[in-house]
């Protein structure tokens, strides 16, 4: 006979069946490929050495949500695409993320839900009678460069890192609120170090600053760990024109790190260049193609803001019937990388942290919607440690695989978000995921690499 029933849900259909839908599925994810992200958690060990870095002042007696699953729940969640803490009111009760977070029994036990994480997020200084939980921000920065240093199984003779700043938009009455001429809006203005894939430092800025206000000290940080554990490597510092402070370039030569930055360009370096502008553009002239030539001299600043003269390699380009000339200004010597591959192969290189940068607003690095810069950067944490799960599976799970290089938001889409049935028994929890997903091939080889 006919079922009747108020919540089923009719579809036009112009085949002879008819199309009903409802919500009688039982426990069924969309996220089901998340194990993945789990596996590579339990490979990297990543979320417990996280959770380390807190303060829980909270009697154990009383605690129903353990840190560390509050923070996994966090974490995985902005991996998989929820931002909003109000997500969770819902999220709470997914069998699936209560089993990524740690829940012994996770169809039965709920999560955290937003209140409680929103008093996690926005703990103080020091603890207080509402909020027992605080992060110490140097814990978490020394993570950051560990999980770096340990993705190599030998020491590297060199390494690159990428200094840059981006607009975190803010549309409320957030602490340090200052609006940014050069972004024409509201915002902050967070300094981000790359080494490739891997983020050592973010850190969030009041917007009324110097785009390279704090590098000199980031730097100093991240180089001693670094060379805590490799005495030997060469470090390159790169970067654009918006860390050119002699304060950086001083304490790189001090202390036998190298750099190439770019140089705001002006009359003096275009005139210094005028006699290769004019090659470049007889060059354009007569094959109607960009047209480069590079030169490089010593310089120093007229007004004194560089206490000594430094080597500038300079592209004089011509295109598009416009001269286009850029500088860089290194401590590399020209024995060791020539003017053009000094530009081209190192300089230009940097381009591809704007990708990385990218990614991390995929996170939601950008949700900085909290009342206080702490909270934020708080939330900017939960965001890099979803970005250092997703780039350790892209690292350990996904290398020699069609989705090496992938991108965040790509491996989120394709590879973790798979129609999955949950049912949990006495001494398994069984996750079938769809039968109908096109790339199951690709998923078993993700999982065999990880498990190796």
């Amino acid at each position: 006979m006919t079922q009747c029933n108020e919540f089923q849900l009719e579809f036009d259909d112009e085949s002879r069946r008819q199309v009903v839908a409802e919500f009688s599925g039982a426990a069924i994810s969309s996220d089901g490929g998340a194990l993945l992200l789990r596996e590579t958690d339990r490979k990297m060990n990543l979320l417990t050495r996280f959770s380390r870095c807190f303060q829980d002042a909270r009697n154990p007696v009383f605690v129903q949500h353990r840190l560390e699953e509050m923070l996994a729940q966090r974490v995985y969640g902005l991996a998989l695409g929820y931002e909003d803490l109000n997500d969770h009111e819902q999220l709470r009760h997914d069998p699936l993320l209560g089993l990524l977070a740690g829940k012994a029994q996770p169809d039965k036990e709920p999560l955290a839900g937003k209140s409680t994480l929103s008093r996690m997020e926005l703990g103080k200084e020091t603890p207080d009678r509402y909020k027992k939980i605080v992060f110490q921000p140097e814990a978490v920065d020394d993570l950051l460069v560990d999980v770096f240093v340990e993705a190599h199984a030998q020491a590297p003779e060199q390494i690159v890192l990428d200094i840059d700043s981006t607009d975190f938009a803010i549309h409320g009455a957030q602490e340090g609120r200052f609006f940014h001429g050069f972004y024409g809006h509201y915002c902050y203005l967070p300094l981000y170090v790359f080494a490739g894939d891997h983020v050592l430092c973010a850190r969030l800025r009041r917007s009324n600053t110097d785009a390279a206000a704090g590098s000199k000290d980031e730097m100093e940080r991240i180089v001693k760990r670094i060379r805590a554990a490799w005495p030997k490597v060469k470090i390159i510092v790169r970067g654009d024109s918006g860390f050119c402070r002699d304060e950086l370039m001083t304490w790189c030569e001090s202390n036998a790190v190298d750099y190439v930055l770019g140089v705001a360009r002006n009359k003096r370096l275009e005139s210094v260049v005028a006699g290769s502008l004019e090659q470049a553009k007889q060059q354009w002239q007569e094959t109607q193609k960009a047209a480069r030539v590079f030169q490089e001299f010593e310089h120093e600043t007229v007004s004194g803001s560089w206490t000594r003269a430094r080597r500038v390699v300079a592209k004089a380009e011509h295109i598009d019937g416009k001269s286009n000339p850029r500088f860089v200004v290194t401590s590399l010597a020209a024995s060791d990388w020539a003017a053009q591959a000094l530009y081209e192969d190192l300089y230009c290189a940097r381009g591809d942290m704007e990708n990385r940068i990218k990614e991390q607003f995929v996170l939601f690095a950008d949700r900085v919607s909290a009342a206080t810069m702490r909270a934020n950067q708080f939330r900017l944490y939960l965001s890099v440690m979803a970005y250092a799960l997703m780039s350790g599976l892209r690292r350990l799970g996904l290398k020699t695989t069609e989705m090496e290089h992938a991108q965040v938001g790509t491996i989120r889409l394709r590879l973790l978000k798979i129609g999955a049935q949950i049912r949990v028994s006495v001494r398994r929890v069984w996750v079938q995921l769809s039968s109908s997903f096109p790339l199951q091939d690709l998923f078993r080889q993700a999982h065999a690499q990880l498990r190796c």
